[in-house]
């Protein structure tokens, strides 16, 4: 069975290589515009387009998947710049708030989809951290401005379930693989 992430996220694809051995990365060329109002149906939506787009050129067993960070019931996306960096930190600091990935796994033609939520606290952060957060250039290309994995670690008081949602490839989506015959690697 071909093993295909359609993802360019090195995140994604690190986690997945821990797990298993032998997979391609075929990133899909599908926007990440949703009509789904309910921010865990966007993740869903965006992950099915994802792993439809590259099932529909490869085949095999194709997975999608979309993260996306929600504050007050609102999508924080990517930042487009550092300035939008700091205005997420800023609305990020001292609350909670939810990590959502949406997932689409198409095996033989069936599609398994679902989403995985972790609630996560920052800190208060100051200026002066959310500054020098935004210097290093890690906020700039991850949804809600900080990875956790990183220095975006110090950011963060607690979480409440799956880190590796957090990060952007939950464990749901390697159980959900093994689950479907594919061997764990040793």
């Amino acid at each position: 069975m071909r093993l295909i992430l359609a993802s360019q996220s090195p995140r994604r694809r690190e986690i997945l290589a821990k797990f298993f051995d032998a997979f391609d990365v075929i990133p899909s060329n599908v926007s990440e515009d949703s009509k789904a109002l309910d921010p865990a149906e966007h993740a869903v939506e965006v992950a099915k387009k994802k792993a439809r787009d590259v099932y529909s050129r490869y085949g095999g067993t194709v997975i999608g998947a979309d993260t996306i960070v929600v504050l007050d019931n609102k999508i924080l996306g990517k930042p487009e710049n550092k300035e939008e960096a700091k205005e997420m930190l800023r609305a990020l600091s001292g609350r909670i708030h939810k990590v959502i990935t949406g997932y689409c796994i198409i095996h033989e033609g069936r599609e398994i989809t679902g989403h995985v939520v972790t609630e996560v606290k920052f800190r208060e952060l100051s200026e002066e951290e959310i500054k020098w957060y935004v210097s290093t250039g890690e906020p700039l290309d991850k949804a809600g401005a900080y990875g956790i994995q990183g220095k975006g670690g110090i950011l963060v008081e607690w979480i409440k379930g799956d880190y590796y949602n957090v990060v952007g490839f939950p464990m749901k989506i390697i159980l959900e693989l093994k689950n479907l015959g594919f061997k764990l690697s040793t």
